[in-house]
């Protein structure tokens, strides 16, 4: 039988609790009047996940963001990410739709476009979205490349999806390609974290 370890350290282990002061502090501490209405909640798992209300001034969302997202996933719309890790972070009991949660970094086809074509595998698995890219939900939290190569499928014709959540993270591209969704042209409805910040959790979030 597995017994316990003894008590040595002073901390809060219920869940329930945890989870409730968590959700309490970030309401206290962070400002969410600038955020529309239906966007805050969001805002506030995001801040849960990173641990900084500080985010609340990075984030920019479209002002469609949330209603077309959850229209899309209750439709049964695919999301699409860039990564298996954060594929593996959206928690699946919470889709209203059971909805497809598809990454094909992995996929050999990706390996060989991304040698072809000099990129990353992130960025090459976005060409094998093809038509189901239409009217799906995208998350990219890692690859600015994928965020870049996904824009200039679209500039060329490709589908549009209904959504985009754009959180790349690092320091060479990242705050460019959230800029460049922010003020993408064809009005697809968009969620960033301006600047270098970005990452599985915060997409999942």
């Amino acid at each position: 039988m597995i017994t316990a370890p003894s008590r040595h350290y002073d901390y809060v282990a219920d869940p329930a609790e945890i989870y409730r002061r968590s959700f309490a502090a970030i309401r206290s501490e962070a400002d969410l009047s600038m955020l529309p209405e239906d966007a805050r909640t969001v805002a506030v798992r995001m801040i849960h996940a990173c641990g900084e209300v500080g985010l609340v001034s990075d984030l920019a969302f479209h002002p469609r963001l949330v209603s077309v997202a959850r229209t899309a996933l209750e439709a049964r719309a695919v999301i699409f990410t860039d990564t298996q890790m954060l594929a593996a972070g959206i928690t699946r009991r919470r889709l209203p739709a059971e909805n497809d949660v598809c990454c094909l970094v992995d996929d050999p086809r990706a390996s060989e476009l991304a040698e072809r074509w000099e990129t990353t595998r992130s960025a090459a698995a976005v060409s094998l979205w093809g038509d189901r890219l239409a009217g799906a939900v995208v998350a990219i939290g890692n690859a600015p490349t994928a965020l870049f190569h996904l824009l200039e499928l679209i500039a060329d014709g490709a589908p549009r999806p209904a959504a985009i959540i754009g959180t790349p993270v690092g320091f060479v591209g990242s705050a460019e390609s959230k800029i460049a969704l922010a003020e993408n042209p064809w009005d697809i409805p968009s969620l960033v974290v301006h600047g270098r910040r970005g990452g599985s959790a915060l997409c999942a979030a």
